[in-house]
């Protein structure tokens, strides 16, 4: 009877880290070494994109940018959401309602005692945010990512 349950503790000990432990054994096509990725990014974009940190609502510079174009995942570039989806949900993140074809990818975050959808780049699996049901329409859907996890690339005129 003991032994059961030391093995329930330890199981409901771990499932908090059962995301991560996924995530880390998925495979991308684009891939770089931990020195490559600390190389690559600033420190805290490492933290959001490869440690699947958040950074402080309301700092992000993208929340502001109006003008047409793309945001790119900071790890990869490859083309996330259009700037024509982007909407302002007074959340402190830049918010989406869709995001581009085949560029995300999702799983089940378990963190915090709560089961949220973890949305990640579909190209080098880089943590971007988190995607909610409470979006406008048509989706109804809302992207809520991380500005450091995004650059943006201005459409040309």
């Amino acid at each position: 009877m003991m032994i059961l349950r030391r093995t329930l503790l330890a199981v409901a000990a771990a499932l908090p880290f059962a995301p991560v432990l996924a995530a880390s054994k998925r495979s991308f096509s684009y891939t770089l070494t931990e020195a490559q990725w600390r190389k690559k990014l600033t420190p805290a974009a490492y933290d959001v994109l490869r440690e699947e940190d958040t950074e402080r609502p309301f700092t992000s510079p993208l929340n502001k940018e109006k003008r047409p174009g793309t945001f790119t995942c900071a790890g990869c570039d490859l083309p996330l959401f259009s700037s024509k989806t982007k909407f302002e949900s007074g959340t402190g993140w830049p918010s989406f309602y869709a995001p581009l074809k085949d560029s995300i990818g999702t799983t089940t975050d378990t963190k915090f005692f709560m089961a949220r959808t973890e949305v990640h780049c579909a190209r080098c699996g880089g943590h971007l945010g988190h995607v909610f049901n409470d979006g406008p329409r048509p989706t109804g859907l809302r992207y809520c990512m991380n500005g450091l996890a995004l650059n943006f690339i201005p459409a040309k005129a």
